[in-house]
């Protein structure tokens, strides 16, 4: 089957941006990278999408439009270049991660992405939390904050290779929802500068037995890092389903970010089975996603804190008609 793929494949017309997969059987295929696993590469053709295994790749090349579509095993070193993951891409009030982007190593990805990830206190407890965008809005968990309005955050900014911890304590609740416990806060000091962000991925692209990592502060012992694999993507608990883990997660990695191997967050960790071994859950990025989106119903009012909803003025039209009525 993958060898008729690839000579359908060899005759089709480049496109823009396309790439181009060289085999170590010389033969090419040329269309457009939509994932690089650690054991496949996935390439849409335009007409089928084919999985290709990294065994059988001698390099990925990106090509441009006025390539040749009748030599593309052989594309010029002046319209290709290696393959590289592609930038962060803004999805409006968070971001989202390049699909392209190959997986890497937990300890280049900790490095990356260890300064987005914050430890949230309060006087009666603490948690962690992850920046969504540079202003200083960042996810946590409900239970984190529950009951409480005295918040501050902990950043640990990178400055000259050394981790420097900063306390920011003019934070504020924007929204939230205990139903699915998730809250969103916004740090607003005045010195506070543009912090980094992680970005946002797809659990429903996980396979079941893909590795999997949390950043957060177990116990309060900041910059935990533990590593397991995904056991399943719907775990049914309370009505809700959950991403059951391997990760290690223990009380203070709740709000904190479960990262797939591009870096990307694919879920909020928020509890675990205390009798049991291996047996964390996460809030899938999805519904986090849906929050966020939807935040203006579910924001956070001082005259009412104890409601997770917040119902919104109808539109002017539909007012006159009510008055009119009555």
């Amino acid at each position: 089957m993958l060898v008729c793929l690839l000579t359908v494949a060899t005759g089709a017309a480049l496109v823009s941006r396309a790439e181009t997969i060289q085999l170590k059987d010389k033969a090419a295929v040329t269309g457009k990278v939509l994932a690089e696993k650690h054991d496949v590469v996935i390439v849409d053709l335009g007409f089928t999408v084919l999985s290709i295994p990294r065994s059988q790749i001698s390099a990925i090349l990106k090509t441009d439009a006025a390539s040749s579509p009748a030599h593309p095993t052989a594309p010029t070193t002046a319209n290709a270049s290696v393959s590289k993951p592609g930038p962060i891409t803004a999805a409006g009030f968070y971001s989202a991660g390049d699909k392209s982007a190959p997986e890497g190593n937990v300890r280049d990805l900790v490095n990356q992405l260890g300064e987005a990830v914050v430890q949230v206190r309060t006087p009666g407890g603490l948690g962690s939390g992850f920046f969504i965008n540079e202003d200083g809005f960042l996810m946590t968990n409900f239970h984190v904050i529950e009951g409480e309005t005295q918040i501050s955050v902990e950043v640990y900014h990178q400055r000259n290779g050394q981790l420097e911890v900063k306390s920011y304590k003019q934070v504020r609740i924007v929204a939230m929802n205990k139903f699915q416990d998730l809250t969103l806060l916004k740090i607003e000091d005045q010195d506070a500068p543009k912090f980094k962000r992680v970005p946002l991925g797809n659990a429903d692209a996980l396979a079941v037995g893909e590795h999997v990592f949390a950043i957060g502060s177990p116990l309060g012992l900041e910059r935990t890092v533990t590593e397991g694999i995904l056991s399943t993507k719907t775990r049914e608990l309370g009505g809700t389903l959950y991403l059951q883990t391997t990760t290690q997660i223990n009380p203070g990695n709740s709000g904190g970010p479960l990262f797939n191997l591009a870096g990307e967050v694919v879920g909020i960790t928020n509890m675990k089975i205390t009798f049991g071994e291996g047996l964390g859950f996460a809030i899938p990025i999805e519904a986090v996603r849906f929050f966020l989106e939807h935040r203006d119903a579910f924001a956070y009012s001082n005259d009412n804190p104890s409601n997770p909803y917040r119902y919104l003025e109808p539109p002017t039209h539909a007012r006159q008609k009510t008055v009119g009525a009555e």
